[in-house]
């Protein structure tokens, strides 16, 4: 009788055995492709947002060279937002994914953009589609 208890058993038992172990096997291999899928969700929001920081600073690099030829007093103004583009651009943290403050800083860079569009007069527009990135005016 306790041989027959023992195929019982390991009968009742294989159910949650092979419940366990394929419980097992997927959750390896969804943590596997989780990380490859998060790793290329990542690479191409990287890229999206340094495309973006890098109009800014050609933009803001090209300006910088327009207004240092033709200074006038008025100009200041469009100087100062224009530096502290550049210096906003220059401390953003590209290397430091884990930095806790890069869309707020992110933000702060666009809105400073925008202002400086503003008071230069010019009405850009930044897109990123699948052909490339850059800005248009």
């Amino acid at each position: 009788m306790a041989g027959s208890q023992d195929v019982f058993d390991a009968i009742v038992m294989a159910d949650e055995r092979f419940h366990g172990e394929g419980y097992q096997e997927g959750y390896e291999e969804g943590s596997s492709l989780g990380i490859i899928e998060g790793r290329r969700h990542g690479t191409l929001h990287g890229a999206k947002i340094g495309s973006e920081i890098g109009c800014y600073q050609g933009f803001a690099f090209a300006w910088r060279c327009l207004l240092h030829s033709c200074a006038t007093e008025k100009d200041s103004k469009k100087m100062k937002a224009l530096e502290s583009l550049i210096g906003m651009i220059q401390k953003f943290p590209y290397d430091d994914p884990t930095y806790d403050k890069l869309h707020e800083d992110l933000d702060r860079i666009r809105g400073k953009f925008k202002q400086l569009c503003s008071l230069l007069n010019v009405q850009p527009d930044f897109k990123i589609s699948a052909e490339g990135s850059g800005l248009s005016f």
